[in-house]
Order: C-alpha cells, then sequence, then structure tokens
C-alpha cells in the first residue's frame, strides 16, 4: 500500500513549534514503515493540531533508510534521524528527544502494535494537568510465556522498588509535557524507567488502557537476553532516585555498622587479652573483627568520595537539587524612562 503524502504544515510552517512531536525508533522494520507513516498522518492530520513525525532509524541494515526518505520527501511533517551503528532503543529515543521541537513529546514503537489513534485522548489527559501520561497494554497481544509473564514480573518488580506504581512499564506509547523529557538523561536501558526517573522532578502520572494489535510483519527484537540488562539498570535507577543527591546515606550506615560490630569485637579481644591474659592469636573473631573494622571504613570513605563527585556533578551540569513548577509573584514596578523625566 503507498503512503500518501498528509503534510501538516506547507513549507512556512514547516519549522514552527508543533504542539505534538512523536518519536519513532526504528530497526529493520521496512515492511511496516508505509503504513506507520499513513496511521500515524491520518490520525494527526485528523487530530486537528500542528505536529511533527520523527523517524529514528537505529542503524536498519535492510531498506529502511530508503523508504524513510521517500516518505519525508513527500510529506514536510516527517523528521529522519539516521544512526550510524544500531545503538538500542534508548539511545534513538535520547536522539529524537534531542531534535524533536513539540511542546508534547509522544513516543510509539514502530512494529504497528501500537495504536496511533490513542494519542489524542492521551494528550487530552496532558491537557487536564498531568505531566506524563503511560499507556496499559490490559489485551496484550503476545506470547504469554516469553513476553507477557516476563513483562508482568518485571512490572511488579519495578513498581515495588521505585514506588511508582505502572501496570505497564514497557509500553512504548506514552506522552510527555517536553520539559519533563528534555531534562532527562538516558543510558543502559532505561527509556522504559522514563517515569521512575521523571518522578524525582514531582510529575504527576497518569495511566490509560490502550488498544494493543498483533505484529503484522517483520520480527520482535526483543527477548528474554534483556532481562539482565534490565535488572542492572533498575539497580542504576533505584540508586538515582534515593541516593543520587546524598549517597553518604546509603553506603554509611553499613559501615558504621560494621565499623562498631568490629570495634566491639576487637575492643573485647583486647580486653580478654589484657586483663584475663588470654591468647587470641588463634581466635578466628579476631580476623573477623580486623575485617568488619577496616571494611567498615572503607564503606564511609567511599560514601565521602561519592559525596564529593554528586557535588562535582550537579555544579558542574548545573543541575539543581529540586524543580519549580509554577512561581507566582508580584511583578517588580517597571522603572521610569529617564527620557520622560524634564
Amino acid at each position: 500500500m503507498e503512503s500518501q503524502a498528509r503534510p501538516s504544515y506547507n513549507r512556512q510552517r514547516s519549522f514552527m513549534k508543533p504542539d505534538l512531536s512523536v518519536v519513532v525508533p526504528l530497526f529493520n522494520e521496512e515492511p511496516n514503515l508505509l503504513d506507520l507513516h499513513r496511521e500515524l498522518s491520518d490520525v494527526l492530520t485528523a487530530w486537528g493540531r500542528s505536529y511533527e513525525i520523527i523517524l529514528v532509524d537505529d542503524g536498519s541494515t535492510d531498506g529502511s533508510f530508503s523508504v524513510l526518505a521517500d516518505i519525508q520527501s513527500r510529506d514536510n511533517a516527517v523528521r529522519v534521524i539516521r544512526l550510524r551503528k544500531n545503538f538500542g532503543q534508548t539511545a534513538a529515543f535520547a536522539a529524537g528527544f534531542a531534535h524533536a521541537r513539540g511542546r508534547l513529546i509522544a513516543t510509539s514503537d514502530g512494529d504497528l502494535q501500537n495504536d496511533p489513534a490513542d494519542l489524542p485522548a492521551m494528550v487530552d489527559k496532558i491537557d487536564e494537568g498531568h505531566d506524563i501520561v503511560c499507556g496499559w497494554r490490559k489485551q496484550r497481544q503476545d506470547p504469554w510465556l516469553t513476553r507477557r509473564l516476563v513483562s508482568n514480573i518485571a512490572n511488579w518488580l519495578i513498581s515495588k522498588t521505585t514506588g511508582v506504581h505502572l501496570h505497564d512499564y514497557g509500553c512504548s506509547l506514552k506522552v510527555f509535557r517536553s520539559e519533563v523529557i528534555q531534562s532527562l538523561r538516558l543510558y543502559g536501558e532505561m527509556h522504559r524507567f522514563i517515569p521512575a526517573l521523571a518522578s524525582e522532578q514531582g510529575v504527576r502520572i497518569h495511566e490509560v488502557v490502550v488498544n494493543h494489535r498483533p505484529r503484522r510483519q517483520g520480527i520482535s527484537k526483543y527477548g528474554l537476553s534483556r532481562m539482565p540488562r534490565v535488572v542492572l539498570d533498575l539497580v542504576t535507577v533505584k540508586f538515582l532516585l534515593s541516593y543520587s543527591t546524598r549517597p553518604l546515606q546509603m553506603f554509611g550506615p553499613p559501615g558504621l555498622l560494621m565499623g562498631i560490630t568490629g570495634t566491639a569485637i576487637v575492643g573485647y579481644l583486647g580486653y580478654v587479652r589484657l586483663f584475663a591474659g588470654q591468647a587470641i592469636g588463634d581466635r578466628p573473631v579476631l580476623l573477623l573483627g580486623i575485617l568488619l573494622l577496616f571494611a567498615g571504613m572503607q564503606l564511609v570513605t567511599l560514601g565521602l568520595l561519592a559525596e564529593m563527585q554528586a557535588r562535582t556533578y550537579h555544579e558542574s551540569q548545573n543541575k539543581p537539587i529540586y524543580v519549580v513548577r509554577d512561581l507566582l509573584e508580584q511583578k517588580e514596578p517597571e522603572e521610569p524612562d529617564g527620557s520622560d523625566q524634564k
């Protein structure tokens, strides 16, 4: 099926800031691209507000880029970003976010399983005052054992660990306020943790049930091999959310506990040696006490070094430790122009 050119802008308007930027990462999705563009264009044109579609080619090895170039040449609303190699989905999202110009930013997969028809309703939720609206594939059309079961376990684990309770962290269909998404730095597989990372800013998060469709063409790029990386990234996210500005509070308590325990053991054995005259050199507990004492000192020292590193990071990045939602104040009166004085 040939995609029809449905530009939402004319040439003069194509550089204006749109209401919505839709970022779609792609890897070897050549069979789906024309239908993807047609569906997005139909929905967003009928929506009636300005938009842009950012298609990120994440190092595809098939003919995806040729199709994307043809689509872009016929639709001014489409922007194509081609990465030099396959950097991964998180990097593709980050590239799209960096080039997005919209007041709102939406994300979606390029395999046609997400339904673009859900986007207008999700934007409406943003207009009601939410900062992030996440899709929930309640009737997910994927294999139960290899996809849905693993996803349910991951969603439960992420919700419990981060304190941000969502049914479907893995759903790529999301809408964000641009100021929220532009303030984040994504690495590894952290695109799925965006709501949790943004929660540090005190954002309002909402979840809506969205339509999910079976994959029509191509093969899935996801599998069980991602689970170890997701778990490791979850550990990183937990640290960033809880201790990024106060790492000493993570390393300090166990360090103090070890140090106090080691000191007590060594002190007791010293008392036994000095006042009871008993030999302590052959007691394994002596080595345990010394080990705990030095391990405690190292953890506290590590926490202090991490505190210095955290301060260096925030100051070098000019990154505040707070986020202001609104500021209400009386405007200062303008000083009279000297030219008006006689």
